[in-house]
This record gives structure tokens, sequence and C-alpha cells, in this order.
């Protein structure tokens, strides 16, 4: 009997831990978000709580009182009514009531979400297996944004790497959306490949990515931060690998950031491996500079599906290794990796990477990884393709 009682009191001490108003039921909880319409979501979201708690209170309290009051021990005998016309009109009226003092606010709230009018700058959001690509349109700066590469390391089967001794393992990128706080952001969504799902928890942003169709919502951050998301759409075998960092600092830092990246007092950085000096694509590159920086293209964007030393997963990835293609017809080699294969995972790369990057890769494929062609790809080869 004293361990029952015991056992009732520990349950209640937890249950008291996660009442609201206390860290572990904000941890648990939705977040308040950092827009207005994140905190109208999450108004909505403890308004509808709290009147289902009421709701399971109510139920269960006079289930209770009715299983012990009318219990068998003392005496009582089931009714024999079949239906009562009151309780029949209670039960369907009392509901709708409720429903509809849900709906009225949450239509409001849905509506307000849709509207993108009179919207301070445009962002279109494209995703990429398994990548995103940002065009901010009123600007004109565009990058593409993997995850890190210490990230990406880490997580490669063996790799040695204690991912506890790194920070927000699997949750940062290479280049962050940059945005102002306290200006209202409208955002384009679309997909270059396969569906994908932009979401950031703090900005109640969740949209669909679709090819050959533009979704559009907004957001207006409210407090400058860093605000983490990923894409919540199965879009292939490295989904949990495709995080999504914004990053919004205030207006004079921003326009500054926008400055920098249009190149504007000082020259653009060009290289996509993050090297400062500008791209020669018409000069002749020698071999171990394309191997060089083709090592690290390979690494940051085609080591997630061939493996690090190009063997590929089999059954669902050709291995480079070997490939016919990596030591075949050179021209054949730029086609797949220019255009992409059309009902496969091998996307195009040709708006994904610099003529430098991608003459780079294409060298590196054919003379590592267990591969000796000999040849070499100029970037100029690639840039007579654009």
């Amino acid at each position: 009997m004293r361990s029952t009682f015991c056992a009732v009191v520990s349950r209640l001490c937890w249950l008291t831990v996660l009442l609201p108003g206390s860290k572990a039921f904000a941890d648990i909880n939705m977040p308040v978000g950092v827009t207005p319409i994140s905190k109208e979501v999450y108004g909505l979201h403890m308004l509808i709580f709290w009147i289902c708690c009421v709701i399971g209170a109510a139920v269960f309290a006079v289930m209770f009182y009715s299983i012990f009051k009318h219990r068998k021990s003392k005496g009582h005998k089931p009714a024999d009514f079949h239906e009562s016309t009151t309780v029949e009109i209670l039960w369907t009226a009392v509901p709708l009531v409720i429903l509809v003092s849900m709906a009225i606010p949450a239509a409001k709230t849905l509506i307000a979400m849709e509207d993108t009018s009179n919207a301070d700058l445009t962002i279109k959001v494209t995703g990429y297996q398994w990548k995103w690509h940002y065009e901010y349109l009123d600007s004109g700066v565009n990058f593409f944004s993997s995850l890190a590469a210490e990230h990406n390391e880490a997580r490669q089967v063996d790799s040695g790497i204690d991912v506890s001794t790194i920070d927000n393992y699997l949750k940062e990128v290479d280049n962050p959306l940059v945005v102002p706080v306290g200006k209202k952001i409208r955002f384009l969504h679309t997909a270059a490949d396969v569906i994908h799902s932009w979401w950031v928890p703090d900005l109640a942003v969740k949209k669909d990515a679709i090819p050959g169709f533009i979704n559009e919502n907004w957001a207006l951050i409210e407090e400058p931060g860093i605000y983490r998301g990923k894409c919540t759409e199965l879009c292939g075998r490295d989904h949990g690998f495709m995080p999504v960092v914004v990053k919004a600092v205030p207006e004079d830092e921003y326009l500054a950031w926008v400055a920098e990246q249009s190149g504007a007092g000082e020259e653009a950085e060009t290289v996509a491996d993050g090297d400062a000096a500008e791209e020669d694509t018409d000069r002749e590159w020698a071999m171990d500079e394309l191997l060089a920086r083709g090592e690290k293209v390979y690494t940051a964007n085609c080591v997630a599906c061939h493996q690090a030393g190009g063997q590929g997963v089999p059954g669902a990835f050709p291995a480079i290794t070997g490939s016919p293609v990596a030591i075949g017809d050179v021209d054949k080699h730029i086609e797949v990796v220019y255009e992409g294969v059309a009902g496969s995972a091998m996307a195009s790369f040709a708006a994904q990477l610099s003529d430098a990057d991608m003459a780079a890769v294409l060298t590196y494929q054919r003379n590592a990884l267990g591969n000796s062609v000999g040849d070499t790809i100029q970037p100029s080869a690639i840039k007579a393709l654009r």
C-alpha cells in the first residue's frame, strides 16, 4: 500500500514539473517564435490546448463520477431509456460552438500567413538534393547553402570524429541566409529536382518547394539572432543533412552584407570553395591546380552520394572509381555533370558550380579516386557551354 502511495506521489511530482510556465513544459512545447505570425500561431495553439484540457477534464470527471456514484455495489441498476432528445441537441450544439470559436481566429491567422503584399524584399528559395539556393531578387545576390564541411565530414562512416564535440551538429551551413530585422520578407519556394520543404519553426514558415511551381509566404523577424530549420519533405538519401540557417541582423549590418556580396567597394568573392582570388576561366590551368581545387569541390558536393573514396553506394549511387563515364569520353563526362541525368538523383550542376569548380571536379574525378586518365578539363571548356 505504501509503495503504491509513493508511486502516485512520484507521478504527481513529475506532472508539476511539466506544468505550463515551467522550463520543461517550454522545452517540449511549440516555440513562441520571433515573428508576429509565429506569436499568433502560438496563441492559437495554447488556446486550443486549454480547450482540449478543459474538455478532457470535464469528460473524465463526469465519467469517473458516474462510475463511482452508480456502481453496482450500491445497488444501482442500468437505466432502461433508449435516447434523450435534450442530450442529443446538447452534444451536437456544444461541440459546434466550440469548433466555430476555434475556427474564426484560426482562419484569420491562415489568411494573414498568405498575405505577401507590401513586402520590403523578396528571396527566392530553390531546393536541390541536398542544398538550398537563395536568390535575393531585389539586389541580385545569390548563393548556395550546404551542410557545413566539418559536419559533412564528421557524419561519414568511420570518420573518426567525435560528433559530441561539434556544436549544433548537422545544423550548420556554409552560407546562412542573411536577412534584416523589422522588414517584411517575401519568400518564393520552388525546387530543381524533387519536392523539398523549407521550414524554420521560430519564423512559423513552412512551405513545400515543388519543381515547376512557385509557392510563397512571408516573415517579419522582430529580434536579431540565428534561427535554424531543415527540409521537412523526404527528398532522398541525404534528406537529414539539408539544414536551414537564417541569420537576422540589424538593417545597417544587412545593407553592408549586401554591398559586400555584390562587390560594392571591393571585389566579390567568386570562388565557391571560399578562396578570395578571382576566377580566371580563360587561362590554362595546371593539373595540380585543378586536382587541389577539385578535391575540395568533390568533398563539398559529391561525397554524399559517391563516397569519399569514390566507391559509391551499391544499388543506389554509382562509383566514380573505374566508372565508364569518369574514365571514358570526356564530352559525355562533362554532359553528365553539367546537365544531370533525367530520372535519377544526378542533378544538373550547371547552376551550382562555377566554370572553374566544374572543370576542377571533372579533372579530379578522372585523375583521382583510383582513376588515372591523364587529361585535364579547362574552365574555358565549361564557359563555352553557357
